[in-house]
């Protein structure tokens, strides 16, 4: 689920203004409690200026609520192709004040990504959320263990082009309704905790990359040319597709019939549009392949083997 969203620091901590939910909805389970998680946060981070998306029953602002988060673990590098939905797991721990009940049916909790400089001050460049409440394990009467996920559609504008190979820095928040109704059309915002808290870690978003190859003639006759052919290819979130990665390096490679190990014949690289082709001679049946190496901005790729009919 992702936000293109406005993200400013607030007493040193994680406020995103502009928290925008999409119309699809979800229950979900936070530390027991059956809640609707996106509308709740939407609810309470709201858009423009006011933290509410309804208008509150005075003027009053939420509590510092006494949640922190520590230990946040994510993928160093998310993958994610052009369509599809891709689920990213990640765990942290929450230690929270006696007077704070994790296991109330209003308190929720889940982890966010966002791009930005720092905590302090972050770059209005998007953020990537859950579509459902983490599940908070207690260990002790202050702390909890966490899981959560982060969800990601790329088809659906989730990503654009210049997010891949950028630093994504992982943040927590932690909401306490205390009775309000996440749902209700009026609510008191004094009666709410909030704790936002981002430098927790980072990771990148890489674009999935795609190889094929074709080897023909086939069969062919020992000591005569073979052509092998391939395209490179790469998730493109901006149309929901895959287009050609130009001007890449791939390795070639050969294994023969009956053995289990591959070689590198040579490195060429792709044209504009992807497209890779060369020669070698044929000297035995075997398998080729093209293989790419992964780059800050895309995934490593290996296209399916091609067997070849050496006579």
């Amino acid at each position: 689920m992702h936000i293109r969203a406005t993200v400013a620091a607030v007493s040193g901590a994680l406020a995103l203004s502009a928290f925008v939910v999409p119309a699809a909805q979800a229950d979900v389970h936070a530390s027991g409690g059956d809640s609707n998680y996106r509308a709740a946060v939407a609810k309470v981070l709201g858009v423009g200026k006011t933290a509410f998306i309804t208008s509150p029953v005075d003027d009053g602002e939420p509590y510092p609520l006494n949640v922190t988060f520590s230990n946040f673990k994510v993928a160093k590098s998310i993958t994610v192709g052009a369509t599809g939905h891709v689920v990213v797991p990640v765990t942290y721990k929450l230690t929270h004040g006696t007077e704070v009940n994790i296991k109330a049916s209003d308190f929720m909790s889940g982890p966010v990504l966002y791009r930005g400089s720092d905590a302090e001050s972050p770059d209005s460049l998007g953020v990537l959320g859950g579509e459902k409440a983490a599940t908070c394990t207690a260990t002790s009467t202050t702390v909890a263990n966490c899981k959560a996920n982060v969800d990601i559609y790329p088809a659906e504008g989730d990503l654009t082009v210049p997010d891949a190979g950028a630093v994504w820095t992982a943040g927590a928040l932690a909401i306490a309704f205390n009775g309000q109704d996440p749902e209700g059309e009026v609510i008191d915002p004094s009666k709410i905790g909030i704790a936002q808290q981002g430098d927790l870690g980072t990771t990148t978003v890489r674009r999935l990359g795609k190889l094929t190859v074709n080897a023909s003639p086939e069969p062919v006759k020992k000591g005569k040319t073979i052509t092998v052919t391939g395209r490179l290819t790469r998730a493109n979130w901006d149309g929901a597709n895959y287009t050609g990665y130009g001007n890449q390096p791939v390795k070639l490679q050969f294994r023969k019939n009956g053995t289990s190990t591959y070689t590198t014949v040579k490195t060429i690289k792709t044209v504009a549009n992807g497209d890779l082709k060369t020669t070698v001679t044929a000297t035995a049946d075997g398998f080729f392949r093209y293989v790419f190496a992964a780059t800050p901005t895309t995934s490593d790729a290996f296209a399916a083997p091609d067997f070849i009919d050496v006579q």
